[in-house]
């Protein structure tokens, strides 16, 4: 079996314990963002898996809405993300 070579880790262990790996992440022509899948690419940038400029051009992401997801996961957590509970997490 034959690795590509990539730039950083191939996994990273969380807080929590769970391992986090670049197989994890959602592919790059990700187009439909549920809660989950942005967690996850969010989670890769804080623990450097990925860097955020990687994340941004992988996921064709503007650096404002990346910023939002980071804030909101690191505000209020996960749940945060979804399309349902914006106004509930919403800065004023």
């Amino acid at each position: 079996m034959y690795l590509k070579k990539v730039d950083g880790p191939r996994q990273v262990t969380l807080p929590d314990g769970s391992v986090l790996s670049r197989a994890d992440l959602p592919p790059a022509e990700t187009r439909r963002w549920v809660a989950s899948r942005k967690a996850i690419v969010v989670k890769a940038v804080i623990y450097g898996l990925i860097p955020e400029s990687e994340a941004l051009q992988r996921y064709s992401l503007s650096e404002e809405e990346f910023a939002m997801w980071r804030a909101a996961v690191e505000t209020h957590g996960e749940n945060a993300l979804k399309v349902t509970a914006i106004q509930k997490y919403r800065q004023l």
